[in-house]
């Protein structure tokens, strides 16, 4: 329930939510997983969960998108599809009547990046100095920031991942952190190199106790492992072990720190941690019958994930198991070969 509907109170939207109608909702967008692929999003509607005082969690279609809203306005992580950006925006106005004044992309892939151009649209730059207001959207907006390799992608000439200007980020980095200090509370942007893409960034909300960590983790699928996106096997555990050394749980008892997954239900420390023993035991069956010789097609009858299947397997859809497989059989075989 949203923060209007538990005190009563109503809230201005100063979003302008309307002026989105003008802007293209179907925004070009990557291939594969990537695209909304004619998908209909008119039944789709976004839920609004809040996770601590002032950090709430929104559930459409696509990845979670984080809410962390204050005095200094909305900072949000990722954007879902283009045309659920109505949407988006209304659920965060009742959120907040502040504009938007940080996106950030947790890796380059369109259902999480497609609402960009539209959710910046709507918000303003922080600006500091002798400014002496927010800048419009003529200026700038909100800025979008990424890790380099987000833009790298996104903007590569020809590439198959190649998307419009106006999804790009607008402040990207290339060390292993960056730092904001937003809303009271500082925030940190971590780099997991070559984890489910090579642009993959968490977020880690300091004074909420709060990380929201995109496609690096999930509660409802195996690892998508982006090979042509940068991403790897062995990457997705090092971004899960970054995670798991981030969580202070309440000893002996649910509480602490929160995940907000790229999908799925909000976690604790127990589904991190279960998540991660999958992947780890997936990760040492497939290395073990790679090392023996065996074929993918023999790995894929020996079925490495069986007894997970029932979990995080799926036989249609995207990601299906299989392709979870192949694509762990090609990242690990790799691995080894380097190892050699």
């Amino acid at each position: 329930m949203n923060r209007a509907a538990r005190t009563g109170r109503p809230r201005t939207r100063h979003l302008a939510c309307a002026c989105l109608a003008g802007l293209a909702a179907a925004t070009a967008m990557p291939a594969g997983k990537l695209q909304a692929q004619q998908q209909d999003f008119s039944s789709v509607e976004i839920s609004t969960l809040q996770v601590t005082e002032n950090v709430y969690m929104l559930v459409g279609a696509g990845g979670n998108v984080t809410v962390q809203v204050g005095d200094d306005g909305v900072f949000i992580v990722d954007t879902q599809f283009a045309p659920l950006s109505d949407k988006i925006a209304a659920a965060i106005a009742e959120i907040s009547d502040l504009p938007i004044r940080y996106i950030v992309n947790t890796h380059h892939h369109g259902d999480h990046i497609g609402g960009n151009a539209n959710l910046r649209a709507v918000g303003s730059t922080v600006t500091g100095g002798n400014m002496p207001g927010p800048v419009p959207y003529a200026g700038g907006g909100a800025q979008v920031i990424a890790h380099e390799n987000v833009i790298l992608r996104l903007s590569a000439p020809g590439g198959d991942q190649a998307v419009s200007s106006t999804l790009w980020p607008t402040n990207t980095f290339f060390d292993d952190e960056k730092r904001l200090y937003f809303n009271a509370e500082g925030i940190r942007i971590i780099h997991q190199p070559r984890a489910h893409t090579d642009g993959d960034v968490i977020v880690f909300f300091r004074k909420s106790d709060v990380i929201a960590v995109g496609d690096v983790f999930s509660t409802t699928n195996y690892p998508v492992l982006d090979l042509n996106g940068g991403g790897s096997y062995r990457g997705v555990i090092d971004a899960l072990n970054t995670i798991v050394d981030l969580i202070i749980p309440v000893y002996g008892q649910d509480g602490g720190t929160l995940v907000v997954p790229g999908h799925g239900r909000l976690s604790g420390l127990g589904d991190v941690l279960d998540y991660r023993e999958m992947v780890l035991v997936i990760h040492d069956r497939l290395r073990y019958m790679i090392e023996s010789g065996m074929t993918l097609e023999q790995v894929k009858a020996a079925g490495p994930t069986r007894d997970y299947d029932p979990v995080y397997g799926a036989t249609e859809g995207f990601w299906t198991t299989e392709r979870f497989v192949e694509a762990a059989y090609a990242s690990l075989s790799e691995q080894i070969r380097g190892e050699q």
